[in-house]
């Protein structure tokens, strides 16, 4: 452990603890007693409040006032972040994830309540492999170095790029990288579960000024068209949660009116199809004409 990160440690843990004596120090980062001695006197030096008791029960503890006065954040606040970092560490799967959050736990009183809010995503299997891109992306990003890759388009066209990464981004469920395309020369977005043979270049690259203004683009989202469907009750809710309930409307005894916006082409196919025999397009009648031929169409792989 580095030694920045193991004043945090102490930092985080007497902030949790009256006092602690160097030899529990000592053992928790293994590490000679004397190394101890002269990390306190380096947060002594960096103006944090921390003194010595002497005597059997001894060791070192940060003063009561910084702890209630200084300390920015309460421990709802904490239990917040903490909640938050939770349900990310199952979408991120990141050793920085789990040291960021016992730091955070350190911090947070025992006495505090804890569980009233629990975060969940679905465990796909597949997040474990996404997760080695995610880190080289993360790498060249920091490092300002080019990446290389086989990307795959939505229509099953293979291309190589070069890209200075920019960011990367988490959309509902699924990841995405920001990046300068060398190829286009513009900047692009790419989905993460796309890129094949990744590779972290030797070359460097310096940021460029324009990033702010190309955001409309990185961020590209199809057009969208409003549609009014029939839905049964038992989806309303997933309605209610997408679209809000000012989208929904009563009808009949068996049916609510929804008013929703998708796009007009397979993307938004394949979401309606989803809801099955649960939903019905009324309007507009030409979209209704070309979701059904995309349902015939799915229809003809069975036949």
């Amino acid at each position: 452990m580095e030694k920045v990160e193991r004043l945090i440690s102490i930092i985080m843990i007497l902030l949790k603890k009256d006092v602690v004596s160097a030899k529990e120090f000592a053992q928790l980062f293994n590490v000679a007693k004397r190394t101890i001695l002269r990390d306190m006197e380096t947060l002594s030096l960096s103006n944090i409040p921390v003194y010595s008791v002497n005597g059997a029960h001894g060791g070192y503890g940060i003063m009561e006032e910084f702890k209630v006065d200084k300390r920015l954040l309460s421990s709802a606040d904490l239990e917040n972040i903490l909640t938050a970092l939770g349900g990310l560490e199952q979408i991120l799967v990141s050793e920085e994830i789990e040291v960021t959050i016992k730091k955070i736990e350190a911090m947070v009183s025992p006495l505090s309540p804890k569980g009233s809010i629990r975060m969940s995503f679905y465990d796909w299997e597949g997040r474990s492999e996404i997760r080695q891109t995610l880190k080289k992306c993360q790498e060249a990003i920091l490092a300002r170095r080019l990446i290389s890759f086989d990307y795959t388009d939505k229509n099953g066209l293979s291309t190589n790029r070069s890209v200075e990464p920019c960011q990367l981004h988490f959309s509902e469920t699924s990841w995405y990288l920001k990046g300068f395309c060398l190829h286009r020369k513009r900047y692009r977005t790419f989905k993460l579960s796309r890129i094949d043979n990744l590779n972290i270049d030797e070359i460097t690259f310096s940021p460029r000024d324009d990033l702010l203004k190309q955001g409309d683009e990185t961020s590209y989202q199809p057009e969208l068209v409003a549609v009014k469907a029939l839905i049964s009750p038992g989806i309303k809710d997933q309605f209610i949660e997408r679209y809000g309930r000012k989208s929904i409307e009563s009808y009949s005894s068996e049916y609510f009116l929804a008013t929703i916006y998708v796009p007009w082409n397979p993307i938004g196919f394949q979401f309606l199809a989803g809801f099955g025999t649960n939903l019905k397009i009324v309007e507009p009648q030409a979209y209704a004409a070309e979701f059904r031929d995309f349902l015939l169409a799915m229809v003809e792989n069975y036949s």
